[in-house]
């Protein structure tokens, strides 16, 4: 079954909360992870990890490279669960 986008930002949300330590009232789909949200790269890397753990999805290097909002973790998630 595939996942809504409101399912995989609050799982994300979760992620960010718990990896990076921020409100998770921040954590929004227009944000930027290392900008908005001062997710660093070594943080960035669990996030994606505890990502590809939660949602069953693999996420290549080269899409992370493009994963600048957290709206392109969610939608390249959706599209891909």
């Amino acid at each position: 079954m595939a996942l809504t986008q409101a399912e995989v930002l609050a799982g994300v949300k979760e992620i960010v909360v718990e990896i990076a330590g921020i409100d998770a009232a921040l954590v929004e789909m227009d944000k930027k992870f290392n900008e908005d949200l001062e997710v660093d790269s070594l943080s960035m890397v669990e996030v994606i990890v505890a990502s590809e753990e939660k949602f069953g999805v693999k996420i290549p290097d080269e899409e992370v490279t493009k994963m600048e909002t957290v709206a392109d973790a969610v939608n390249f998630i959706v599209a891909n669960s």
